[in-house]
């Protein structure tokens, strides 16, 4: 189809293309935030699923080698050479945690962390969906290297549990999806606090002061008023490579370079409310000149003014998370999941498998932990009188949301690639825990809800 033939619907003056359609429906930013974790949570099911049928087929030798490929980075003498599995898991990874730190970050100013009697209900779950289940796993693995896997159950993984939650959207309170979403970006926060401080190597105190300092400068941008993200990325960037050689895990140069991120705009709404009318004003005077915004610059100039203000009645914090969300959700974590789900499955050794201490604590920390935990202390916050259910929500139905955050996969994998780089046999013990335990408490959560939400239908009919 050229451009010509590119068909009007609607009013007059309207030209959509065969596929923008779709996009005319305007979203609010949590709606959009759902829509895409829930497309992202199918895409990653996918890619594991193909991960896992390349790593146990004739493909598996191609998949291996194409996984250990080194690539190398060099200006002049200096070079930096990881395999493609390293690159994806310590430099791509960062982009991850760099969305994270902006979505804890504007949780804490302005979303559900920001008020006191709303946050305590989702951090009081997610501290006991972390705790119980590094108990749980300790108990089944006291010592030794296996002992390191502890802080592999403690994560939830987002984008699945919001998916699986949201095919039964019609049937739950939007506050339930909500209480997830505050709960699992804790658990995020729990999660970056466990790398930093426990999975990390041995430091390099040269280089952990000059992050310190580029950290600094970070902070000095912000303060000087500094709204475009180049600078931020730069410095970012710089952060990554120092703590790549402080032995501080790199990818928390993302969360870091977050959080530093400006949060205020330049133009309060008042001030782009008069912009904006002043120039509709001048739209339409120049507009009546020559009607072709090709030809008429004076048009254009008024249009682009337009999306400057635009830019800057918008927080920076808001533009980079809806900028990144997209490409991390659809891009990032499905080549994350593709490197590092492919693992060999051996039906005549799935019984010692499946019954190996490191997976038996990832399997019971995942599914009992994190149900018991969630489910605890919601509870006894309830009781105590420190919380408060979200709107027309039942303790049931946080039950099933206790289930469905035992879905490990992304951070849980992370970890366990942290935790056992240096022992292979664990590191596939640990993954193939995640992805079972994972499997059946989505399965489960989902059971569980359908079940709660179809009994309150029946009693109330």
């Amino acid at each position: 189809m050229t451009e010509k033939e590119t068909r009007t619907d609607g009013e007059r003056g309207i030209f959509n293309a065969p596929w923008e359609k779709s996009f005319d429906r305007i979203l609010t930013p949590f709606e959009e935030f759902i829509h895409r974790q829930t497309t992202s949570g199918l895409l990653l099911m996918a890619t594991a699923i193909l991960a896992l049928i390349a790593a146990n087929s004739g493909l598996a030798a191609t998949y291996q080698g194409w996984v250990s490929t080194p690539i190398a980075v060099s200006i002049g003498g200096w070079q930096l050479e990881k395999t493609l599995h390293h690159w994806v898991n310590d430099g791509l990874m960062t982009l991850f945690f760099f969305v994270v730190g902006l979505e804890l970050k504007r949780e804490i100013l302005v979303g559900e962390l920001a008020v006191p009697r709303q946050a305590a209900l989702p951090i009081v779950a997610a501290i006991g969906g972390m705790v119980l289940p590094a108990l749980i796993y300790f108990a089944i693995n006291p010592e030794g290297d296996a002992l390191r896997g502890w802080g592999i159950p403690m994560a939830t993984d987002i984008a699945f549990a919001i998916g699986a939650l949201v095919l039964l959207a019609s049937r739950v309170p939007k506050a339930l999806i909500t209480f997830l979403v505050a709960l699992a970006i804790v658990d995020d926060l729990g999660a970056v606090v466990v790398i930093a401080l426990f999975y990390t190597d041995q430091l390099v105190w040269q280089s952990l002061g000059l992050a310190a300092g580029i950290l600094g400068a970070l902070v000095v941008l912000n303060r000087a008023g500094i709204r475009q993200p180049l600078p931020y990325f730069l410095l970012g960037t710089v952060l990554w490579f120092a703590l790549l050689k402080s032995g501080v895990h790199a990818t928390l140069a993302g969360v870091l370079t977050a959080f530093t991120i400006p949060a205020y705009p330049k133009y309060d709404p008042a001030r782009f409310s008069a912009l904006v009318r002043d120039l509709l004003g001048r739209f339409e005077r120049v507009y009546q000149q020559d009607r072709n915004i090709m030809t008429n610059q004076n048009l254009r100039a008024v249009v682009q003014t337009l999306e400057n203000g635009i830019h800057k009645v918008e927080t920076p914090l808001q533009r980079l998370e809806h900028g990144l969300h997209m490409p991390v959700a659809f891009l990032v974590i499905p080549i994350f999941a593709f490197i590092n789900a492919g693992i060999p499955i051996s039906l005549d050794g799935i019984g010692a498998t499946l019954g190996h201490p490191v997976t038996l604590g990832v399997v019971a920390g995942l599914l009992l932990g994190k149900f018991l935990g969630i489910t605890g202390a919601c509870w006894l916050a309830l009781k105590l009188g420190v919380a408060q259910l979200p709107h027309d929500t039942r303790f049931s139905q946080i039950a099933g949301v206790a289930l469905l955050a035992g879905i490990g996969f992304t951070m849980a994998i992370f970890i366990a690639e942290l935790g056992f780089a240096a022992q292979p046999e664990y590191l596939l013990m640990a993954k193939t825990g995640v992805l079972l335990a994972s499997l059946l408490a989505g399965v489960g959560g989902y059971l569980w809800l359908w079940w709660v939400s179809e009994h309150k239908a029946n009693t109330a009919s």
